[in-house]
């Protein structure tokens, strides 16, 4: 996983090692060395992150940053809060966002060849256009009860 955070690059270290064999690597940061929280505050209001996940395949998201995030009387840390967001995230290893696609196509189509092997693959159910808002923030925040 990397993200483009303004100028640099946030991604794991094995990863910055390869691409350093092609390229220069100082404006790239180890990802465990960088909160989401501190990568809002250094890029404040109206900022972008792109996000790249499973480098192999492909995956880009966009994240905006709407406002600050707010405070909570029980954190000293003032931690991002998804307020919005589009679509499912695709199936684990579906092979990137072309052979996605194809997944979605061949889920629509009961007389799909490979229907009935993606239905099972995936586990039953899967609902493209869900957005599950309350558990993007529970698994980014989660709480000792």
């Amino acid at each position: 996983m990397s993200s483009q955070v303004g100028a640099g690059v946030v991604a794991p270290d094995w990863w910055i090692e390869e691409i350093g064999l092609d390229e220069e690597t100082e404006h790239y940061r180890d990802e465990r060395r960088a909160s989401v929280a501190a990568v809002v505050s250094e890029l404040g209001l109206r900022g972008e992150i792109e996000y790249r996940y499973d480098m192999g395949d492909g995956w880009r998201h966009r994240i905006v940053i709407e406002s600050l995030p707010p405070t909570w009387p029980d954190e000293p840390l003032r931690l991002p809060v998804c307020i919005a967001g589009e679509n499912a995230c695709p199936p684990e290893d579906c092979g990137g966002p072309h052979a996605y696609a194809l997944l979605l196509k061949a889920l629509s189509d009961r007389t799909h060849q490979d229907h009935e092997e993606i239905v099972r693959w995936i586990g039953g159910v899967f609902d493209p256009k869900g957005f599950d808002l309350n558990r993007i923030n529970r698994d980014w925040h989660p709480r000792s009860e």
